[in-house]
């Protein structure tokens, strides 16, 4: 018997690995169904330039999404955002521009900001901001180019060039945060809100 106590279906709005491997580890029997947005039309269009807002936003429109078009269906949509100070980073678009963030992040502290929304026919029925502390290692190029070298096209699936779960962990000297929010899915505060809503067993 699983866990999941819902009379419908929890439907994660994402194709995300390692979302969907939290959830799974959690227990949970759920779909995985892409959220077809614009986020970066959807970002532009809101004006927002604070990084938590935005990364809640993005969860917001993904869950809402999906929902539109599962009834009675609890869908789980999530964003990351990646903040340098006030600058915002998107995921590089190839080697040279995750050469460039890793330049950037070296030696310096940024803030990941996980965001998870739950909505049910179209509307948000919770939402949740999680934010992790990361510092980088100050790092030469020679080294910065052996850790792209090994890591090959991942680096150009994750915002920062870096998946901490991977070779990204060599990059690091201090980490501030649950491994949930570095992650991208603020999994405590989710389930906990699951509970209340007695929609898991344990």
């Amino acid at each position: 018997m699983g866990l999941w106590l819902g009379k419908s279906s929890l439907i994660l709005a994402s194709q995300s690995n390692a979302r969907k491997m939290l959830l799974a580890n959690a227990g949970l029997e759920f779909k995985a169904i892409t959220a077809d947005i614009d986020e970066r039309g959807i970002q532009a269009a809101s004006g927002l330039s604070n990084p938590r807002e935005i990364a809640l936003l993005l969860a917001r429109e993904k869950a809402k999404a999906v929902s539109a078009h599962h009834a009675g269906s609890t869908v789980i949509g999530a964003d990351q955002t990646l903040a340098l100070g006030d600058r915002l980073f998107n995921k590089p678009a190839g080697r040279a521009e995750a050469l460039a963030q890793l330049r950037d992040l070296s030696g310096h502290s940024h803030e990941l900001n996980s965001a998870v929304a739950i909505a049910r026919d179209g509307e948000i029925i919770f939402e949740d901001v999680s934010v992790a502390r990361l510092t980088m290692r100050q790092m030469t190029d020679a080294e910065l180019s052996a850790y792209l070298d090994t890591a090959g096209d991942a680096v150009t699936t994750s915002v920062g060039g870096y998946q901490l779960e991977s070779l990204g962990i060599h990059l690091f000297e201090r980490i501030e945060g649950d491994h949930f929010t570095i992650l991208g899915l603020p999994l405590l505060p989710l389930l906990a809100f699951l509970r209340r809503e007695r929609l898991v067993a344990v």
